[in-house]
């Protein structure tokens, strides 16, 4: 119920993960389509971009704010905070003090005096700013680092690297908000680079209990984790995606034409393929250089068919494989009763 600086900042990281969510899933599904060259209908979605602006803006934003009121002369106090943000970001729409978007002569008693609020993705949040300039700040002052690294333990020296006189900043150091933003910067920086997966947790009840769903909380959670928005854009899309050679690869043996092995560009041997198993056409699309399948089901019928098919070729290889095994038996044999009868008849 009493937010500070320390959820204040951890909710940011929130929407800047939420942020990369987006684009690397929704924002990518969309724009694939238009890569591919693949007609369908555009889903608008929620861009929580400009949320992350409000936050983290250098002009602008909440962190640069707090940091300049820090570091400037003067009577600093929370207070002061909040007058400055009333008088930035009183117009953005996703935030809330006790000062009127629509006008300075009005309050909005829904709010504390000392407070702001902010509408993130998952919903509005309250903070209470006292405390944001103090914890922001969290210097260690220079002489207690340089006292600590003059100790004689040598455990104590190593934790305070920065006493050292040889390396020290005149320069302010960062403010705890500078390092945090700093850090899921480059956090942000690296995600990029991979290829996550996406694993959104449910929460069933606040109780941590077995067998107890709540269907209020759970729709909650579905609904401020963006998973609607996503599933629109797949209902509205493709469910499925895969590029002609593997997919070709795979069920070839399902088409007498592609099987055992296909002569010819792999997009046209896809294309015999869904022709022989009758796959309605507006279950497919054929992209620049993917297959792509509007329905699950469809692609459930492709896997129990080359199930089957597996099943009849293993059937049809343990068949021959048997077939030569007794041929070369009865061969052998027949082979050894001749010379059985010969050596016979010879002394007889």
């Amino acid at each position: 119920q009493d937010n500070s600086f320390e959820q204040f900042i951890i909710n940011y990281c929130n929407e800047k993960l939420q942020q990369i969510f987006i684009e690397l899933t929704l924002k990518e599904e969309q724009e694939e389509y238009i890569r591919e060259g693949i007609e369908w209908t555009h889903i608008e979605y929620f861009n929580n971009a400009i949320i992350c602006d409000l936050i983290e803006n250098n002009q602008t934003g909440i962190l640069a704010m707090l940091d300049e009121e820090c570091l400037r002369p003067g009577t600093v106090t929370d207070d002061t905070f909040l007058e400055k943000l009333n008088q930035v970001c009183a117009t953005h729409q996703h935030f809330e003090s006790r000062m009127s978007k629509c006008s300075r002569f009005l309050n909005d008693t829904s709010l504390p005096h000392s407070c702001f609020r902010i509408q993130h993705y998952a919903g509005k949040v309250m903070y209470q700013v006292e405390g944001f300039v103090d914890k922001n700040n969290d210097l260690l002052y220079r002489d207690l680092s340089q006292a600590m690294w003059k100790a004689s333990h040598s455990l104590i020296k190593a934790l305070f690297p920065e006493g050292n006189p040889a390396k020290i900043n005149l320069k302010r150091p960062p403010t705890a908000g500078s390092q945090f933003k700093a850090s899921v910067a480059t956090l942000m920086k690296n995600l990029q680079t991979k290829n996550p997966n996406y694993i959104r947790c449910i929460k069933p009840n606040d109780k941590k209990a077995a067998h107890i769903f709540n269907d209020a909380l759970v729709c909650h959670q579905i609904r401020y984790l963006g998973l609607l928005e996503n599933v629109r854009v797949r209902r509205a899309g493709y469910a499925f995606r895969q590029a002609y050679e593997p997919c070709l690869e795979r069920y070839k043996m399902l088409c007498k034409q592609t099987w055992p092995h296909w002569r010819g560009p792999a997009r046209d041997g896809v294309e015999v393929l869904f022709n022989e198993l009758e796959i309605p056409e507006e279950e497919f699309s054929f992209g620049r250089s993917k297959i792509f399948i509007r329905n699950p089901r469809t692609l459930f019928k492709l896997e129990d068919l080359r199930k089957q098919r597996l099943e009849d070729l293993a059937t049809l290889i343990e068949k021959i494989y048997r077939g030569w095994k007794c041929r070369t038996r009865f061969l052998l044999m027949k082979k050894s009763q001749i010379v059985i009868a010969s050596w016979y008849r010879r002394y007889a």
